[in-house]
């Protein structure tokens, strides 16, 4: 971590580059990090497969209505808004290893007690609500924790590599992961398929139990309260310019790409017609830009520049989006599928450089909160974003609508160009901190 030129202090020493470190210390870093991933690999996948089982338990089972099948999803991510500043405040002041172990046993138990309130004919609506909201926390929690304990394990100089690759773990999931949902529910049922995701829990449990690096004890502030810790944390993110501007730049993406999200079904289906199989397989394009993306990223960073490929991913990328309205029946689908894949790409890149960034800059005391005041920023308006999209939809039509939201995802990258970002190269070379976020 580099400290602000406005400060006379001297900086704490950031972990060395592997090439100058001890052969021993580097094979355990690696070790290490193969254990972190392959934990990783287990709890994306299992979020990708419960994420589709746990609806088709509703719909199968419990023959749920569209209403309850959107109300279980929103028990999913409710957790974000309710918990989201708190838990940031939490996971400071313990170790992150052991929270992300906490969180992995959590789901384990929620994924074997359904299975068997199921067995026991025991098994609900209220019951799902409950398990998806305890999941959503469990989630919540275990994310946290991860993005917060990866420069303890890698060092700052592996950051942009290391986020790479849990990108392309979470890309590869998310494109593989409904497809083996699907075939595990027809093979096992639901509740079956619920019960082995539990298994993928505990296996991530052992692979981060083995881990061999120690993290420091959080030192005790004599006492602590939650909300002072709390907005340690908010005004630390405010505080600081780039951060701030990130903040903001990443909400309104989120906001107009959760809108595309939203219409882009009954655009394709009703507006161009497509079969809900021929959908499917459009739609996965995206899974695959950012695929490509995340195996990328690092070489891209070492020709263009981290922070100065944070900005220039999105302000390149998004406006492809504004081939979406254009598709229509025969050739022009694949306008759609050019630009999703686009799109996608640019935003993997984006992600994987801004959290390396933010990772860097932040006080590792304090990157629990900073990166939970992140995600209540940028993920508050995902709730927003569906209500808009069919407000215009039903005003202006989906096709309009999807106009809209492509313009304005276009020009929601010049927030970044306006940002220190755009001075400089490398995350090495840090604008000053505000004295306000300095004290902090």
């Amino acid at each position: 971590m580099t400290v602000p030129a406005a400060e006379p202090a001297s900086a704490p020493v950031s972990p060395p580059s592997p090439e100058a470190e001890p052969p021993a210390l580097g094979r355990r870093r690696r070790r290490d990090f193969r254990l972190f991933m392959s934990s990783h690999i287990c709890n994306e996948l299992g979020n990708s497969i419960t994420y589709v089982a746990l609806p088709l338990m509703a719909v199968l089972t419990l023959h749920a209505s569209a209403m309850e099948v959107g109300l279980l999803a929103a028990a999913e991510q409710a957790a974000f808004l309710m918990l989201g500043l708190p838990a940031g405040a939490w996971v400071d002041r313990m170790r992150r290893r052991g929270v992300m172990i906490a969180a992995d046993l959590a789901r384990a138990v929620l994924l074997t007690g359904l299975p068997i309130a199921y067995a026991l004919d025991l098994h609900s609506m209220p019951l799902l609500y409950a398990v998806a909201l305890l999941l959503g926390c469990a989630r919540l929690f275990g994310d946290v924790a991860d993005q917060s304990y990866l420069p303890a394990l890698v060092g700052d100089s592996t950051l942009i590599a290391g986020n790479s690759k849990l990108e392309a773990v979470r890309s590869a999931a998310e494109f593989s992961g409904p497809g083996v949902a699907g075939f595990l529910v027809q093979l096992f049922g639901p509740a079956g398929t619920l019960a082995g995701q539990a298994v993928t829990s505990l296996a991530s449990v052992v692979l981060l139990g083995r881990i061999r690096a120690r993290e420091e004890r959080p030192a005790p502030a004599g006492r602590r309260h939650l909300l002072r810790d709390i907005r340690e944390g908010l005004g630390y993110v405010l505080g600081h310019r780039v951060l701030r501007l990130i903040a903001l730049n990443t909400a309104s993406v989120n906001l107009f790409l959760s809108g595309v999200m939203a219409v882009e079904v009954l655009f394709l289906t009703r507006t161009v017609g497509l079969a809900p199989a021929a959908v499917g397989w459009v739609l996965t394009t995206a899974t695959i830009g950012s695929l490509l993306a995340a195996f990328a990223t690092e070489r891209l960073t070492r020709a263009v520049g981290a922070a100065r490929l944070t900005w220039l991913s999105l302000l390149v990328t998004m406006p492809f989006g504004l081939l979406l309205p254009l598709a229509g029946n025969g050739w022009r689908i694949a306008l759609f599928v050019l630009g999703s894949l686009v799109q996608s790409a640019g935003v993997t890149v984006y992600n994987i450089c801004q959290v390396a960034y933010r990772q860097t800059v932040c006080p590792p005391h304090l990157l629990g909160r900073m990166t939970a005041t992140m995600r209540f920023l940028v993920w508050g308006v995902l709730p927003v974003s569906g209500v808009l999209a069919g407000v215009l939809g039903q005003l202006f039509g989906v096709r309009a609508a999807l106009w809209l939201f492509t313009a304005a995802l276009s020009a929601a990258p010049l927030v970044l160009v306006c940002s220190p970002l755009r001075r400089m190269r490398g995350f090495d070379e840090q604008p000053a901190v505000p004295a306000a976020a300095a004290a902090q």
